[in-house]
């Protein structure tokens, strides 16, 4: 796919505009844009120029993005340098020019606002040139006006552009809105100056109560402000991408000659020789070949238990290596390392994901070219019907003044506003006006389990002293954590931690112990008051001591509990268990059933096995739950639940950072990693559960405030044009001067902003009015029927794949089809392991994978 850069866009009808001008492009084969990264990513073999070409012709500007430069084997090797050049793509540029475009506009509205309603509506005092001399005063209005319009040129570019291309946008509502006030005003101040000459003080002075200058600078102004605050939430969800690239490594000390060298891991070629010493990041993926250690992977994982290593596994890049010195063959460099890919699927999924678009937006098409042929065809139809210029002149001005767009442009952003005020002070911070929009619209919930569901920190459940082994009566499970924290004392296993804490807790005396060792991967030996004590699995323990058939028992339901059972044995005596689990939190369960009871469907999301995840489900009542997802995995899950409905997704882990992406809705927990939280739509700043069921609430309120501000904006249109027309002026006399629509205008507007602020009164936290959601007809959130339980796998042998990159390209291309569910893919066995959901030949995925320049040999 390649990648461009968008300038130009203001609202969703612009990336509509530009993704409808690029798909007509010979040789196009998809287009996608996101106005929240200005990118655009094209498949097909059109060229640059044609694209771009497109882009300018339907008015906006784009331009490729940099592709990397490549290595002898085929390789990126500049990626420092993409990722520095990536990293000043996304910085916020726009936010600070709308705020200075702000600042500068309120200077001169105060002094505009001062003379025009100060003055003339409270008479406040003005300097002696301008006592009796309207005309000045109407002069100096225009000038002040003409100030914050030229300092607000863009709305008034952007939307004739539109109107000129045929594609009107908000921008185009806008500026129609100011340009009508000032032009009636323009024409109210000539008038002005002629009837000044002809010494004509009364028709004077009914024309200075014509002015509508300030309205059409306030227009400008107030739109600003939500520009200005839009530009800043987009800024902000660009920070995923930023975040994940500072973690990419810069350095990596590898082995030539027998002599470590640090170079930059640009440099870094597969089949090197690196080095990494405790505290230090993997520069890359490889193998261990010799040493062993415990390697935090929490950085991609999101897993706070370091993973013990040696020799023969797979590291990974940017994750910790805790402990030993570990020597390591890179296997994956560049763009082929987990990280990269990970940075790719979090950049791939925000560029085809599609904005929620504006109920404003959406009907801006039809409303400003309905408004502005009701003007003319009033016009005409007045001086058809004999009356004068200026009669007819003046209504269909009216027309376009009481018609102005401010109350339209207000219902949508006014009550996002209120309602992210709302949130924040419930600690549920919204990151932009759409994810505020769509929350409530969810179908479908995924939870990951870590630090989502659970408290991400393991802690002691459970004591089971073995009453054989301790002599007379007492506290044996506080003697079982004595001989257990003395001897984990030594060790930096967040299992260990967790005993250690229990210990405290409970005041326990720690001993010293000597001859400490830690066997990677099964457990810890040490000497204590003249006693060899033995501690860590099943496995490793039973090597030692005989467990009873009743401890092994114990053991096996803690594990059906999702809990680890650590045994403890000194000399050739069983000394008893302990169990150490993630902990589910408190509000859990209740979170999870009240989203049920708003007809959401709950889906827990995890990597352990499946006997822990399905013990923690059933604590927490969520509806299904999926174990053993890899990183990647849950990125493909909610691809596929996506086909059943609109999926929220739950996460605070870097490795949750694609699905937040991909999800319709991410909301990240506040106390997770930096990523997922600048991944996701939504953050909850408390970190707790119950939290999700409360922005669900808080999305449905707002949502349906922001519909009743709509009715009411079109509701005031549907009355007030006919009436601004001269519809009832044969009839009954009614006619309607400018000045009343401009204040009829300030009524609908004043209107919406109150309906708004109701929403204060929103409980967030209360469930009583909870109620189902509405089925979507086309996203059923119930059980897949039988045809979609139905699936069958057809194996293809493919020729050309060399590395991940190509996998993925087979991959997402294969996964394209309506057909596929699934594609599996190795360029190391050379294979395509394609799932399917319905019929579709042979020739059909043949086809799509030569498409992408790889060659079928068969299809099984």
């Amino acid at each position: 796919m390649k990648q461009y850069t968008v300038t130009g866009m203001s609202c969703a009808a612009c990336s509509a505009r530009v993704e409808k001008a690029v798909s007509k492009v010979d040789g196009v084969t998809s287009c996608s844009v996101s106005l929240l990264t200005n990118s655009m990513g094209v498949e097909g073999s059109a060229t640059d120029a044609q694209i771009v070409e497109a882009v300018e012709q339907a008015g906006y500007g784009a331009s490729p993005k940099g592709t990397a430069t490549e290595s002898e084997n085929g390789k990126a090797n500049n990626s420092l340098e993409q990722l520095k050049a990536a990293q000043d793509a996304l910085v916020d540029r726009e936010t600070p020019k709308l705020r200075n475009r702000l600042i500068a506009s309120l200077i001169f509205l105060v002094v505009l606002m001062y003379f025009s309603m100060g003055h003339m509506m409270w008479g406040w005092p003005l300097p002696e040139f301008f006592n009796g001399n309207l005309v000045a005063m109407g002069l100096l209005q225009l000038l002040l006006t003409v100030a914050v319009m030229v300092i607000n040129q863009k709305f008034f570019i952007s939307g004739f552009k539109g109107l000129i291309h045929g594609a009107p946008n908000m921008d185009t509502l806008v500026a129609l809105g100011s340009a009508a006030s000032f032009g009636y005003s323009v024409y109210a101040l000539f008038a002005m100056t002629a009837a000044q000459v002809k010494g004509d003080m009364d028709a004077v002075m009914s024309y200075m109560h014509e002015f509508y200058f300030e309205s059409a600078a306030m227009i400008l102004a107030l739109i600003t402000v939500g520009k200005m605050l839009e530009a800043h939430s987009k800024g902000k969800t660009t920070d995923a991408l930023k975040s994940l690239m500072q973690l990419a490594p810069k350095t990596a000390t590898v082995v030539r000659d027998g002599v470590e060298q640090e170079i930059s891991v640009d440099a870094v070629k597969k089949g090197d020789i690196f080095v990494v010493r405790p505290g230090e990041n993997i520069p890359v993926d490889g193998e261990i070949i010799d040493g062993t250690t415990a390697v935090n992977e929490s950085a991609l994982t999101g897993e706070s238990i370091p993973v013990d290593k040696q020799p023969k596994d797979a590291v990974s890049a940017a994750t910790v290596n805790q402990s030993g010195f570990i020597k390591c063959r890179a296997t994956r460099v560049g763009e082929d390392t987990t990280l990269s890919q990970i940075i790719q699927m979090v950049s791939d999924a925000a560029a085809t994901k599609a904005p929620i678009a504006k109920i404003a937006d959406r009907v801006s098409g039809v409303f400003v070219p309905a408004v502005i042929t009701i003007a003319i065809i009033t016009i005409i139809a007045w001086l058809i019907a004999g009356e004068t210029v200026g009669f007819a002149l003046a209504r269909g001005i009216s027309v376009l003044v009481i018609s102005c767009p401010c109350a339209l442009g207000l219902a949508t952003p006014v009550a996002i506003m209120v309602g992210n005020g709302k949130g924040a002070k419930s600690g549920i911070l919204f990151k932009t006006a759409a994810s505020l929009e769509a929350t409530g619209r969810t179908q479908i919930v995924a939870l990951d389990k870590t630090g989502t569901i659970t408290s991400g920190e393991p802690k002691v459940t459970d004591i089971v002293p073995d009453e054989t082994f301790f002599e007379g009566t007492g506290n044996n499970a506080g003697k079982l954590l004595a001989i257990a924290a003395s001897v984990e004392a030594k060790s930096e296993h967040p299992l260990a931690k967790a005993i250690m804490e229990r210990a405290k807790t409970d005041e326990i005396a720690v001993a010293e112990v000597t001859d400490f060792s830690a066997v990677v991967g099964n457990g810890l030996t040490a000497t204590l008051a003249g006693k060899m004590i033995k501690a860590g699995n099943l496995a490793f323990v039973s090597k030692f001591v005989k467990v009873s058939d009743d401890m092994r028992a114990k053991a096996v339901e803690f594990s059906k509990e999702g809990k680890t059972p650590l045994f403890f044995a000194a000399d050739d005596r069983l000394c008893g268990i302990i169990a150490v689990a993630d902990t589910i939190k408190e509000d859990s369960p209740e979170a999870v059933r009240q989203l049920k009871n708003m007809g959401i469907r709950v889906v827990m999301l995890t990597g352990d096995n499946e006997q822990t995840a399905n013990a923690i489900g059933k604590q927490a009542g969520v509806d299904e739950v999926i174990a053993g997802v890899l990183p990647d995995g849950k990125e493909a899950v909610i691809r596929k639940l996506k086909k059943q409905g609109r999926v929220a997704m739950v996460g605070d882990g870097i490795n949750d950072a694609p699905a937040l992406t991909r999800a319709d809705m991410g909301i990240a927990i506040g106390a997770g990693s930096d990523v997922a939280i600048d991944a996701a739509d939504v953050v909850l700043m408390k970190s707790r559960l119950i939290d999700v069921p409360a922005a669900v609430r808080l999305s449905r309120a707002t949502l349906t405030n922001i519909h009743e501000n709509l009715v009411w904006a079109f509701f005031y249109n549907v009355i007030g044009i006919p009436l601004a027309a001269g519809l009832w002026y044969p009839l009954l006399g009614w006619k309607l001067n400018p000045m009343f629509g401009a204040a009829a205008m300030s009524l609908s507007s004043f209107c919406v902003v109150t309906n708004a602020l109701r929403l204060n009164l929103c409980r967030v936290y209360d469930p009583k009015h909870d109620r189902k959601a509405t089925p979507d007809r086309k996203n059923k959130t119930d059980k897949p029927n039988e045809s979609e339980e139905k699936s069958m796998t057809k194996t293809m042998n493919i020729e050309g794949m060399m590395c991940g990159h190509c996998e993925a390209r087979v991959k997402k291309a294969l996964e394209a089809l309506d057909a596929v569910s699934e594609a599996a893919v190795s360029h190391e066995s050379g294979t395509a392991v394609v799932t399917l959901s319905s019929d579709i030949s042979d020739e059909k995925l043949k086809e799509t994978v030569e498409a992408e320049d790889y060659k079928v040999t068969s299809i099984q």
